[in-house]
């Protein structure tokens, strides 16, 4: 898939595939084309060469669209209307026959259960974010496409997100979800691909893309560090510190984080 505004190539081929049940991570700097790759998923933008298509429709189509559930970055609610409300014009939107049953659960589902009523002028962001959420959970979609999702939320709201995903994947639900938080990716993504100037540099389960960084162990006599060592290595390096008299207090196994790996994948691309 590619896709160019003019002179400027947004994506110039990108291959992104999400499996029912699975949680996939979109990472990539500002202007990698996250965005636009998002956008065309969604429908509200067309690709300018190769195809999308979502749950076998092709996006932007009403079959795509019914079984799509979307959370832009930028979004807004009238802030007249109560968090019910806002299910409900959903609802109508996308033709969920779910009624008021629906919106209940879903107000519960985000922790919104007792703001039903309240309007959203009145709401902090972090709520706003949750009803967010909801909304885009409206119809029980197949698909979820989540840009940023807890951008606005504190710790405890980060962590009610990371259940709702991890539980709407064990729905089957295959979900697409863009972050700048890599910890939160690294967390509870299957997989993460990372996209810089419009194009994948690196793909991957989040455990295969660390790479080992060898071995520290905590001795009486400070840190003894062994760079090239891997995780096998350490029951014997332990024993040859113990054979020489020293005290062993701890042993760590040290990997490269998501962070390293992301760091080294699109600057090395710029390079």
């Amino acid at each position: 898939m590619r896709k160019a505004y003019r002179s400027t190539t947004a994506l110039a081929g990108v291959d992104v595939r999400v499996e029912p049940g699975e949680l996939v991570g979109l990472l990539g700097p500002n202007g990698a084309g996250k965005s636009t790759l998002v956008k065309i998923a969604a429908g509200l933008v067309r690709p300018s060469a190769g195809s999308v298509s979502v749950l076998g429709a092709p996006a932007g189509s009403a079959a795509a669209r019914a079984g799509l559930g979307y959370l832009a970055e930028l979004f807004r609610f009238p802030g007249w209307c109560s968090a019910d409300e806002v299910i409900a014009l959903h609802q109508s939107l996308a033709r969920s026959t779910g009624g008021a049953a629906e919106r209940a659960a879903l107000l519960e589902r985000v922790g919104l259960a007792e703001a039903r009523d309240r309007r959203v002028e009145t709401m902090s962001k972090g709520m706003q974010q949750r009803l967010g959420l909801a909304q885009s959970l409206v119809g029980s979609p197949g698909l979820l496409i989540l840009d940023e999702p807890t951008s606005a939320l504190d710790p405890a709201g980060r962590r009610t997100v990371r259940a709702l995903l991890e539980s709407v994947r064990e729905e089957g639900v295959a979900v697409l979800l863009s972050s700048h938080l890599l910890s939160e990716v690294e967390l509870v993504c299957d997989r993460v691909v990372i996209v810089s100037e419009g194009r994948v540099v690196t793909a991957g389960r989040p455990a295969d893309l660390a790479r080992p960084g060898g071995v520290e162990i905590e001795t009486a006599a400070g840190l003894r560090r062994f760079p090239g060592a891997l995780r096998e290595d350490a029951p014997g390096l332990v024993a040859g510190l113990v054979a020489e008299g020293e005290r062993v207090y701890g042993v760590r196994v040290v990997t490269a984080t998501l962070e390293e790996t992301y760091l080294e994948a699109v600057e090395g691309r710029r390079a």
